[in-house]
């Protein structure tokens, strides 16, 4: 994932703030560390992530080929991976055959300096947005805020993170961290400073924040004349971009503006019509848990007389070719942005999206950011090393996953390259690097682990009978793994040693 590295913030350019950026988040730890202190947010959290989980589960329940489903998934996206660079080729004819132009980007600044282009073209210093987890992957928002173009949020979600100076939380749900009380007061404070003020009687009553909104935007989709959104799937065989959403805001910035720029990365496509109907099945219940989303908006180029006039299709690599040639980690490239694994996640529940220091928080976001980053690179960058450890393994997640993504599996495999290359960069080797190596050593050999078993065994008639050693003193890396763990007492005597003894006879104890 390359972000182009900016010496100043950039500024929004009607309110002249600073927006809001990943960038110096620190390692997961020390970040969840915050989180977990804000009991606030773990109640916001909870109670989000509950009722998500439990509607999931109700309408999942529904179908009972849902396994069925889950396997056509996955086999599709798989074909999408095995065939990527023909399937790419037919879908750009596909989508200039249809009226529209085709963008290659290679990384962030590429993606950007093409969309800053085509709104400079159209002398246009504002853009409407469609909810989009692509252009915050390459930070479209700042990219344009540095040109004088204002972005703005449509996303009832995406508009509250907005309005509030804040950081997404959550892929389907941004703004999960907040309860209506912290959106009243944010709709009262901010928007009066960027367009139609909210109501001073406003309360925090879900329809009136709603209905709020609903005027606050309604000025801006009438007055833009470029949009930008992303893409949910890539039909290859048509050139058909789809978008799925539950408010509306989408069809909105879809069909009254008179350029749409879409922004989309390679691994978002379907090879033919047919399989959306695998797709449309399965996103809505695991994401929003809905039978099917409230509005769907598919679109082919351009059409005469009818929606923008104008297509531009983006679309970027931005490291997923890197992914794409990782055995193991490229199933991180099934991703449907359902999110259902944040919301079955125990770390996720308890520390929020934003100490993943990335668009991509939970689960996901913890195999698919350091493979977009890379995680081999030198000097190691620490924020992105720590996220593959930012998970208990329970496996919930892949249960949950509706195009069976083993994140456990690619979460391991992530583990294992940080400490090889954290071994590699280092003259000294690391703590983990260093137990290993001596352990090696120790095994090498049947008297080396003799010797090993007969210390152990000494160490075991001094503890005494007790069934586990409690806290032990110990420095650095070997205390703090030892705070949280207790240690079985070594046997008395080996399994050499008391077949030595015995020959074996159960009867010679």
């Amino acid at each position: 994932m390359t972000v182009p590295a900016e010496p100043v913030p950039p500024i929004h350019a009607t309110t002249r703030r600073p927006l809001p950026t990943f960038r110096g988040t620190p390692p997961f730890p020390e970040a969840a560390r915050t989180a977990l202190a804000d009991p606030q947010l773990r109640a916001n959290l909870r109670r989000a992530t509950t009722t998500i989980r439990d509607k999931r589960s109700r309408v999942v329940a529904e179908r009972e080929d849902w396994e069925q489903l889950r396997l056509a998934g996955a086999a599709i996206k798989d074909e999408v991976l095995r065939d990527l660079p023909a399937l790419l080729e037919r879908l750009e004819r596909a989508v200039v055959a249809a009226g529209g132009v085709v963008h290659w980007a290679r990384d962030a600044a590429d993606a950007n300096a093409i969309v800053i282009e085509v709104a400079r073209a159209h002398g246009t210093t504002e853009v409407v947005k469609v909810k989009s987890m692509t252009t915050q992957e390459i930070e479209l928002n700042e990219a344009l805020a540095i040109e004088g173009i204002d972005v703005w949020e449509t996303d009832l979600a995406e508009m509250i993170v907005q309005l509030g100076h804040d950081l997404p939380s959550h892929i389907l749900v941004p703004a999960i961290h907040r309860n209506r009380t912290e959106i009243r007061d944010i709709f009262r404070d901010e928007m009066g400073k960027v367009g139609r003020p909210a109501p001073a009687d406003l309360t925090d009553d879900p329809k009136q924040l709603a209905e709020a909104a609903r005027r606050h935007l309604r000025e801006k989709f009438l007055r833009a004349r470029v949009a930008v959104s992303g893409g949910n799937f890539a039909v290859a065989e048509t050139g058909t971009i789809a978008v799925v959403e539950s408010e509306g805001n989408g069809r909105m910035c879809l069909t009254l503006p008179d350029v749409l720029i879409t922004v989309l990365g390679i691994e978002k496509l379907v090879p033919t019509w047919r399989d959306l109907e695998v797709f449309l099945q399965l996103l809505p219940r695991s994401a929003t848990a809905e039978r099917m989303n409230p509005y769907t908006s598919m679109w082919t180029g351009v059409t005469p007389g009818d929606g923008p006039q104008e297509f531009h299709l983006v679309l970027l690599d931005n490291g997923r070719t890197d992914v794409l040639s990782d055995q193991v980690g490229r199933q991180a490239l099934r991703c449907i942005r359902c999110s259902a694994c944040l919301n079955v996640c125990p770390v996720y529940e308890r520390t929020g999206g934003r100490a993943y220091g990335s668009p991509y928080p939970g689960p996901i976001g913890a195999i698919l950011t350091p493979q977009l980053r890379g995680i081999a690179h030198h000097p190691v960058d620490k924020q992105t090393a720590s996220l593959p450890f930012a998970s208990s393994l329970c496996g919930a997640c892949f249960d949950a996953c509706p195009v069976r993504i083993d994140i456990p599996e690619v979460l391991v495999h992530l583990r294992a390259q940080v400490v090889e290359h954290a071994a590699r960069s280092h003259r000294i080797p690391t703590p983990e690097a260093g137990s290993m190596a001596a352990a090696g050593w120790v095994l090498q050999t049947a008297r080396r682990l003799g010797r090993a078993e007969r210390l152990a065994s000494l160490g075991g008639r001094v503890v005494g009978r007790r069934g586990a050693i409690g806290r032990l003193p110990a420095p650095g890396w070997a205390g703090a793994w030892l705070r949280r763990r207790d240690l079985r007492t070594p046997a008395r005597e080996s399994f050499r040693a008391w077949w030595r003894r015995t020959g074996g006879r159960d009867d010679a104890r």
